[in-house]
């Protein structure tokens, strides 16, 4: 596939309808539960189901006058056509060749690796222009508040309330813009914001997240916030603003790189960030240096309720956005969801850079059932004792994974992605008191079970064949397996047998 980036979220949810990945409902559905319990079915549906485009949200009896769509990349073949690509090995691909990429000798060789993609780094930079189309409308409320009549505000949008015991209404796609005071390096991440009123909302941010880190060194400065908030737009800015980066790497850059065009930018009404032009909705605002206010509960990705605890507040001071605007929306919740499809996207994009820290990595897969962080499984070429130890242990110091609960080492031989294989491995070839490791680590903020909120235990299971200096003084057995040839005569028995039914 060779196309033009999205230049438009309505313009990625045509492709989608081309696709036949799309279901349009034109009857009005409420925002408040309805519209969560039509997208849990079709999430929960074979291969995540379709996509969904609301034309008629109702938001407190009243049509949006803004269409909702939710689901858009709740499967791997929506993800690759949201990222411009047949497949998501397509993009894999090309992060390993990049990674492969060395400095050129020479004019000759710099023109060809020029030719084969490697300029895509340079074409991926963002880019300032003067206008966008998320500024064809404006709405600016300095000085106003909720309790003075708002000609607009976030009550027009059609915002999710999820689940029956949520605190609120929730934003829930949001990709959220701050800066690092001092070096004014930007973040992009997705964090849930509660509606607490037209103009106010949370902005749940957790300890370990850079937006969080941003507001303390703002908080030591005793200066105001400045934070934006992009909807929609190109779904590639969404996808990278879930991207586990570096630390320091720009996720529009990271962005550029994915759709093969720079993004263009523009700065905000009210404060001093860039946001991408072609963005659906934008809103502007501000946190005050330590002022929290409860949020949730809120039916989270977990699968359970998380608690009420006490976030920062977001204060708005614009919302601009296109003339046609899209809410963009996602609900979370028991697995399979959309996050599981998008998760387990991105750590399969990832893998070429886990592989460069670790080579003896043949794969890796995040199971429905650990809700994107609580079990990883990993299968490596073995080549020494105690190898399995050396993975678990460095994955666990390796960003975002230092959250996982759960790791299983497998051999090279097992398919990671089909859980009852690991889970027979699991069982075959472990011994419990040989077998796994257990450590202290820290533990995402919406984990329940610790005792102590964000930090927990950690175990690491060595699902490897034994070798004799691990201790195995027998020897390990054979797996059970059909001799190739005994396949191959039975695949053609099968095809003939087949076509023979099909004569009759």
């Amino acid at each position: 596939m060779s196309r033009r980036p999205y230049t438009s979220f309505s313009g990625f949810l045509q492709t989608l309808e081309t696709a036949g990945e799309l279901k349009r409902i034109v009857t009005p559905v409420d925002t408040n539960l309805q519209i969560t319990e039509l997208a849990d079915r079709e999430m929960k549906a074979s291969g995540g189901g379709k996509a969904l485009l609301f034309d008629k949200p109702l938001v407190d009896g009243k049509p949006s006058v803004f269409p909702l769509a939710i689901n858009t990349m709740g499967s791997y073949r929506r993800i690759a056509l949201a990222l411009g690509r047949n497949s998501i090995e397509e993009l894999v691909e090309q992060i390993r060749y990049l990674l492969k990429v060395k400095p050129p000798n020479g004019l000759r060789e710099a023109i060809s690796v020029l030719l084969r993609g490697g300029c895509s780094l340079i074409r991926a930079r963002p880019k300032r222009v003067s206008e966008g189309p998320c500024k064809e409308i404006i709405h600016r409320f300095d000085g106003l508040t909720d309790m003075q009549e708002l000609p607009f505000s976030l009550r027009e949008l059609p915002i999710l309330k999820c689940w029956p015991q949520d605190g609120g209404r929730f934003i829930t796609l949001p990709t959220v813009y701050t800066q690092d005071p001092d070096s004014g390096e930007r973040n992009i991440g997705i964090y849930r914001m509660q509606v607490y009123d037209g103009v106010t909302t949370g902005m749940h941010w957790q300890i370990h997240k850079v937006a969080a880190r941003h507001g303390r060194r703002y908080f030591e400065r005793n200066e105001r916030m400045p934070v934006a908030v992009a909807l929609g737009g190109d779904p590639a800015l969404t996808f990278a603003a879930t991207a586990p980066l570096p630390d320091g790497l720009d996720e529009l850059l990271f962005a550029g790189l994915i759709r093969r065009f720079p993004i263009d930018l523009v700065r905000c009404e009210t404060v001093d960030i860039d946001v991408p032009a072609h963005s659906d909705f934008v809103l502007e605002g501000y946190i005050e240096p330590g002022e929290l206010r409860p949020e949730g509960p809120f039916g989270d990705h977990t699968g359970f309720y998380t608690t009420v605890d006490d976030y920062p507040v977001f204060h708005l001071q614009a919302i601009t956005h296109r003339r046609e605007a899209v809410y963009p929306t996602t609900i979370v919740g028991m697995p399979p969801m959309e996050d599981f499809y998008i998760g387990g996207a991105i750590l399969r994009i990832f893998l070429p850079i886990l592989q460069m820290h670790f080579p003896e990595i043949m794969d890796v897969a995040l199971p429905a059932e650990g809700v994107c962080h609580n079990l990883l499984f990993v299968s490596i070429r073995k080549q020494y004792a105690w190898q399995a130890y050396k993975v678990m242990h460095g994955l666990w110091g390796m960003g975002q994974m230092m959250f996982t609960k759960y790791v299983v080492i497998v051999d090279e031989d097992c398919n990671v992605h089909n859980t009852s294989e690991v889970l027979f491995r699991l069982c075959a070839n472990t011994d419990p008191q040989r077998d796994i490791s257990l450590v202290k680590n820290p533990s995402d903020a919406l984990d329940h079970a610790p005792i102590i909120p964000t930090l927990g235990t950690h175990m690491g299971f060595d699902a490897t064949r034994k070798f004799p200096t691990e201790g195995y003084t027998r020897r390990w057995p054979d797996l059970i397996r059909m001799s190739p040839e005994i396949q191959i005569w039975a695949d053609k028995f099968m095809e003939t047998l087949t076509q023979s039914n099909m004569t009759t």
